[in-house]
């Protein structure tokens, strides 16, 4: 849920991005993945964006993982192969805090092979410079700050302010997700206006992501049920077979309820069937 999040903002507000990490609002593209891919790329946490002269790259982390600097020093090599005049930026961005060395590793190291990368971790961020850019809000409420719920009131006065409604609709529903990593959802619901996510593109793409697994979960449940209640019938039905077949080779009716796991009732009933249809 986290990374279509951050990835929708870092793409929306790319000179938002490009002034809070490069110092300068350089106007900046989308760059696909599949432009750098020798074998299959993880997409999924992969942000790319591009000027004439720079590529950023971004990834956003909710936990430490040990294959960070490894990756990073992969895309940074695909990059070079690709586009080997330009100057290339990453950062991996830590959003939930950690006391795992992990989220300090700014290097990988080969033997003689050695790679740096940018990593910011958002709780140690000053949380005004995220107060200050739409693109950044929703980041606020995971910075340095010390009062959560006051941030997120500070937030949606900002909000609120938005003219546009569409990018106001946007920013709320990331702000809201994104505040799901610290505060509970009782108190987000409380301080955002639900009126105004509803026309987010997020917000929907949830929603449908939501609807889609629903419709899924209860498929699969069907089919699983159906399965059972198939499996049980046959089951059911074969009994019934075998204790007839007994009843015709004379067996007493508790021998063949032992033997079939049916009732002494069920067979005496299967017992009358067969008197009634021969007597037909």
């Amino acid at each position: 849920m986290y990374d279509p999040v951050c990835k929708f903002l870092a793409e929306s507000f790319a000179t938002d991005f490009a002034t809070w990490l490069l110092g300068t609002p350089i106007t900046l593209t989308t760059l696909s993945p599949s432009e750098l891919s020798l074998e299959p790329i993880r997409a999924d946490t992969l942000i790319l964006l591009q000027s004439e002269d720079i590529v950023l790259h971004v990834e956003f982390q909710t936990e430490p993982k040990v294959d960070i600097p490894f990756r990073m020093t992969d895309y940074r090599l695909r990059k070079y192969r690709r586009f080997p005049q330009k100057m290339v930026h990453q950062y991996v961005i830590y959003l939930k805090p950690s006391d795992s060395p992990l989220v300090q590793e700014t290097c990988f190291i080969l033997e003689r092979t050695r790679h740096e990368f940018n990593v910011i971790r958002l709780w140690e961020q000053p949380t005004d410079v995220f107060l200050d850019t739409p693109g950044l809000l929703p980041f606020a409420i995971l910075t340095q700050t010390t009062d959560k719920t006051d941030t997120l009131q500070q937030v949606a006065e900002k909000i609120n302010q938005i003219n546009d409604t569409r990018i106001q609709s946007n920013i709320s529903a990331s702000t809201s997700i994104l505040a799901g990593l610290v505060l509970n959802k009782e108190l987000i619901q409380r301080v955002l206006r639900s009126d105004i996510m509803r026309d987010s593109v997020i917000y929907q793409a949830i929603e449908e992501e939501a609807r889609q697994k629903g419709l899924k979960e209860g498929l699969e449940q069907g089919l699983e049920q159906g399965l059972e209640q198939g499996l049980e019938q046959g089951l059911e039905q074969g009994r019934r077979e075998i204790a007839i077949n007994m009843l015709v080779d004379g067996l007493p009716i508790e021998t063949i309820s032992r033997l079939t796991g049916l009732t002494i009732e069920q067979v005496q009933v299967l017992e009358s069937n067969m008197r009634e249809n021969s007597s037909t």
